[in-house]
């Protein structure tokens, strides 16, 4: 029998790029994707996992388009909830696409992939020795990826530009000032950026290019032969 995948997101993510990495070994129609918040109006949402006193705040994209932050404890409660279910379903591999500092998840019997707890120890041993540089796509999530490569033994540089609103120009235009500081590895680490974002750098700039989204179906990918 053929190896199932559930893909679980916070909000709106463009799931679709990674499939061909993904249905290498298995078909799409043993692919099922959920979302959190991304099929949610957005008042409901606010009013669900408005931030309170004391909770942690985490930017997200809704159905609309916008990008909201809502508790990250609240999203954590529901997404362990929402991996219980897929548990219980029978999934063999629990893929969480998402980038921010979620904690606290577990699966019984399915394999649960989490981004946050792979790909920055990933990415240490790739670039050591050299010097990293991070396109951040908005700057409300400029403090997450500091804390997010806090462990690399010297500190990236960061540039701003948006996967979708930012033109090519200027998305190059980024990885070159990130060169020019010093970087000579750039890393996309926003589920935004796609396989031609990375080859339109890696062309234009003459660098190696990291797409994190890409190093974590490809780990997904092995585990569903």
């Amino acid at each position: 029998m053929s190896a199932t995948l559930a893909i679980l997101t916070v909000g709106v993510v463009p799931v679709k790029e990674i499939l061909p990495l993904l249905t290498e070994h298995i078909s799409e129609q043993q692919i099922t994707h959920v979302s959190l918040l991304g099929k949610m109006d957005p008042s409901e949402v606010h009013d669900d996992y408005r931030v309170d006193p004391g909770e942690t705040p985490m930017p997200t994209r809704l159905r609309d388009d916008t990008v909201v932050s809502v508790s990250r404890e609240k999203v954590e409660r529901d997404l362990q909830s929402v991996i219980e279910v897929l548990d219980n379903q029978g999934y063999d591999v629990i893929l969480l696409m998402s980038t921010a500092p979620i904690q606290g998840l577990s699966a019984l019997n399915s394999i649960l992939i989490e981004p946050q707890r792979i790909i920055p120890p990933l990415v240490a041993s790739i670039v050591d020795g050299h010097q990293m540089g991070v396109i951040v796509p908005i700057p409300e999530l400029m403090a997450q990826q500091q804390h997010r490569w806090s462990l690399l033994e010297t500190e990236p540089y960061y540039a701003l530009a948006h996967p979708f609103k930012a033109t090519e120009a200027e998305l190059v235009a980024a990885g070159k000032t990130l060169i020019e500081q010093g970087a000579d590895v750039l890393m996309l680490d926003c589920l935004g950026f796609h396989q031609w974002h990375r080859d339109l750098l890696q062309k234009s700039l003459n660098v190696p290019v990291l797409l994190s989204n890409i190093l974590v179906a490809r780990l997904a990918s092995e585990l569903l032969v």
